[in-house]
């Protein structure tokens, strides 16, 4: 009997998303104090499957090092800064995050704070309640019909573009993602970064923090912006350089700023405390009872879906896999993964490229996460760490060049996986199928045709096809006492190269290799591992 996954909760989590865990038949721990004992979830998270965690728990390469069962890591919310990714990743550790759980909160947050430095709310509500009454301090700005610049316009970004239009304002987008089409889609127009700040009377951020982000309203983008403009950052702190923000506040040059993220937090001191145009407060985008509730039941859902059914959603380093493609797919991915497996372990030379072809049915289905199979087994012989997760980061930074084709037509066969694997020497190339039975097939090598289920231990010999063959090698094996399992063979043309691929019941010594390689016909003989 498979035992349950177990799942370990490090943070203050909804009682809700626990029960979801529970009723889906997963053992669950809720401890919402490891987040901040690293020592005591450190010698915890070795017996755990997955790890659903807020912002408190910091996921460090270190702590990675001791989770030697763990598959898959769910962050409540948007931001996985306090995880580190490229540690998780070259760990096989699928990264989750819920960004949607918190998107409207977030955006209904961005355009408080709008209305707050627009009108001065919270200075004038300090003083009123000092009994001082300053109606002529207060005077504020309208935002119907100002212009508001929208720096990253994915889902939060789109968000407060329609939130802002039902506010009668003009919208301009930055985005390089974003496309002319859904610009019109949303309503408002795409400008280039200069030209957003030389004309938006109000700028919000709702972009990741990257390198290519991290400060993006520098000392000098902020010199190009409109005099008099108000800048809100609900989205992460670090795009702004704050300490050039503070001086344009105090210079005048920027009116206003409301703050919700800080490059460092908790920020308990800020260049930007305590200036009398800039509100701020502690990172409140997602604190609403709703999207707490929201971001604690997806990730519940996302985790308990992947465990259980392999389905893969809104995963950080790995494509997506819904439950539905799930058991459609799982058997193609073994297919790819055992014919790169093949090519890796047939490869002596460096590899210069991979190129996948998918032909028939199997090209409709969510390829790339086939093509990480298909690299992780390419490259696995050479590289024993490489798993699914980090395979093309891998084969990326080695420059392995990758090619992907698609075709609607499959010859003889559903769906069809030819692998070409370019290496310095010469290409090598093999193709296989998956039949009623769910068992991935190899059906091609060398353009030679063969039929045979790969096997924990198999041997692939390439032949002359002369009368002999069959009964030497099968004396060898006899007279090492190795038990063929199957046996297939293949042929160029009659009297040409043929192939042998046979699965044996253990792995063969070397002095048995070396007795095949010594049989007059054998060209080439290698001993095969499939995990």
């Amino acid at each position: 009997m498979t035992a349950k996954p177990r799942v370990l909760i490090s943070d203050a989590l909804s009682p809700a998303a626990v029960q979801i865990f529970k009723d889906r038949g997963i053992d669950v721990v809720f401890d919402a104090s490891l987040g901040k004992d690293k020592d005591k979830l450190a010698a915890m998270i070795g017996e755990f499957d997955g790890l659903a965690i807020r912002s408190a728990t910091k996921v460090t390469a270190k702590l990675l090092e001791g989770a030697t069962k763990l598959k898959v890591i769910g962050r409540a919310g948007i931001g996985v800064d306090n995880v580190d990714i490229p540690a998780a990743t070259a760990k096989g550790v699928i990264v989750m995050n819920t960004p949607f759980g918190n998107s409207i909160t977030t955006a209904e947050h961005a355009i408080a704070l709008m209305f707050a430095t627009a009108r001065q709310i919270p200075e004038a509500n300090a003083s009123t309640h000092e009994g001082k009454w300053e109606k002529n301090r207060f005077l504020g700005v309208e935002v119907t019909s100002k212009t508001l610049g929208i720096i990253g316009c994915g889902n939060i970004g789109s968000i407060v573009a329609r939130k802002a239009l039902g506010l009668e304002m003009k919208v301009i987008g930055f985005d390089p993602f974003l496309t002319v089409e859904r610009a019109e889609e949303l309503g408002i127009e795409k400008v280039e970064l200069d030209e957003l700040l030389a004309r938006a009377d109000f700028i919000t951020l709702h972009t990741p923090l990257t390198e290519k982000t991290k400060n993006i309203l520098s000392r000098a983008n902020l010199a190009k912006t409109k005099k008099g403009v108000r800048i809100i950052n609900c989205a992460r702190g670090g795009l702004v350089d704050e300490e050039a923000l503070a001086d344009a506040l105090k210079s005048g040059h920027v009116a206003g700023a409301g703050f919700d993220v800080f490059a460092e937090e908790p920020a308990t001191t800020n260049v930007l405390f305590n200036l009398p145009n800039v509100i701020v407060t502690p990172h409140l985008g997602a604190a609403t009872t709703e999207a707490q509730e929201n971001v604690a039941l997806q990730v519940a859902e996302q985790m308990s879906d992947y465990l259980l059914r392999g389905a893969i959603s809104n995963a950080i380093n790995f494509p997506s896999i819904t439950a539905e493609e799930a058991p459609r797919i799982r058997p193609f991915v073994a297919l790819a993964e055992r014919l790169g497996s093949f090519l890796g372990q047939m490869t002596e030379a460096a590899i210069k490229g991979i190129r996948i072809e998918y032909e028939g049915a199997v090209a409709e289905l969510n390829t790339r996460a086939l093509n990480a199979a298909a690299i992780a087994g390419v490259l696995r012989p050479f590289m024993p760490d490489v798993n699914l997760v980090n395979a093309p980061v891998v084969a990326r930074d080695k420059g392995i060049a990758f090619e992907e084709v698609k075709r609607e037509s499959a010859g003889n066969v559903e769906s069809l996986i030819r692998i070409t694997v370019d290496g310095q020497d010469m290409p090598r190339h093999a193709a296989g199928t998956v039949f009623q039975d769910g068992k991935p097939r190899v059906i091609e090598i060398r353009g030679i045709t063969v039929d045979a289920e790969f096997a924990p231990h198999m041997i692939y010999v390439r032949n002359a096809d002369k009368p002999g063959f069959i009964g030497k090698f099968g004396s060898v094996l006899g007279d090492a006492g190795v038990n063929v399992a199957t046996f297939s063979l293949g042929r160029e043309t009659q009297g040409g190269d043929a192939i042998c691929f046979a699965a044996v019941d253990e792995a063969i010594s070397a002095e048995t290799l070396a007795a095949i390689e010594s049989i007059p016909m054998v060209k080439r003989a290698r001993r095969l591992h499939f995990a």
